[in-house]
């Protein structure tokens, strides 16, 4: 997957000091010295090319007052599409990944309340036919906050 110079500003320009304005692309444009109109485009073509997952802000749910957990559920191989296909359906999964380990489904949950996440982690170990011991909630005890910044390489 080959980017020019401009994509690798653009995802730079991206993942800075993105404009709080009525019209962001605009701003970002101006700074990079483009029209407007070839920045979306650009910005498009790397969604499409699966360059860019995701262009959205990130809050601190805990700020907002909600609640999260990190879980994760130990299903045998057959069962790891079902489980996905599960967790994938509460709006409360952010996201959720495969991993190899012992429990290799791992996925996050942002709530209104530790109640909800329990819940829906109970309502998933029921779905799945899994025993409790299956199902961990891992709940934050600190926050580290990292500052990713992803450098496209030439």
């Amino acid at each position: 997957m080959r980017m020019d110079d401009l994509d690798r500003r653009i995802l730079e320009a991206l993942q800075q000091d993105f404009p709080l304005h009525a019209r962001p692309f605009e701003v970002l444009a101006a700074r990079l010295g483009i029209e407007a109109e070839l920045l979306w485009r650009r910005v498009e073509a790397l969604l499409d090319r699966g360059v860019i997952r995701r262009l959205g802000a990130s809050f601190d749910s805990g700020k907002l007052g909600f609640r999260s957990t990190l879980a994760a559920v130990r299903v045998g191989s057959a069962l790891v599409d079902r489980a996905a296909q599960t967790i994938g359906r509460y709006p409360e999964v952010t996201h959720s990944y495969l991993r190899g380990h012992e429990f290799n489904v791992w996925f996050t949950i942002i709530a209104a309340d530790e109640q909800r996440i329990e819940t829906i982690l109970r309502e998933i170990r029921m779905e799945l036919s899994l025993d409790p011991s299956d199902v961990l909630n891992l709940p934050r005890k600190r926050t580290f906050k990292l500052d990713a910044r992803f450098k496209a390489q030439p």
